[in-house]
C-alpha cells in the first residue's frame, strides 16, 4: 500500500522561500517517478515538477523553472520541493504524486497518469 504525506506549506510573503516535503510509505520508492502538482482555487490542477526514478532526472514547469528545485532522498523515501522567490501566483494546494513504477517520460506531465496522491499542503503567498 502506497501512501504519501506532504508537509511544509504555510503563509509567506512575496520573495520568501518554503521547503515542501513528501514522505513516501510503501514498496519500491527508488523505482518510482515522483512529482509535485498544484491546484489554485477555481483552477485546474497543474504540473509543477517531477523527478524520475532512474538517474533522478528532473523536469519543471516553465512558471517555476529557476525558482523551484525538486530532489529526492532514496534512503529516507522522501522527496522535497525547494520553492524560492515565491510569487502570489504560486498560491495553491501542493500535492505530491507517485507513479506505479511504469510511467514513461512522455506521460510525466499529466497528473492522470499518477497512481497515488498525498492530501496536499497549502502554500499562500501574499504581497
Amino acid at each position: 500500500q502506497v501512501q504519501l504525506s506532504e508537509s511544509g506549506g504555510g503563509s509567506v510573503r512575496v520573495g520568501d522561500s518554503l521547503t515542501l516535503s513528501c514522505e513516501f510509505t510503501g514498496p519500491s520508492f527508488s523505482s518510482r517517478t515522483l512529482g509535485w502538482f498544484r491546484q489554485a482555487p477555481g483552477k485546474d490542477r497543474e504540473f509543477v515538477s517531477v523527478i524520475r526514478r532512474s538517474g533522478g532526472h528532473t523536469y519543471y514547469a516553465d512558471s517555476v523553472k529557476g525558482r523551484f528545485t525538486i530532489s529526492r532522498d532514496n534512503s529516507k523515501s522522501m522527496i522535497y520541493l525547494q520553492t524560492n522567490s515565491l510569487k502570489p501566483e504560486d498560491t495553491a494546494v501542493y500535492y505530491c504524486a507517485s507513479d506505479n513504477t511504469r510511467l514513461i517520460l512522455s506521460s510525466i506531465w499529466n497528473g492522470e497518469n499518477y497512481s497515488y496522491w498525498g492530501q496536499g499542503t497549502q502554500v499562500t503567498v501574499s504581497s
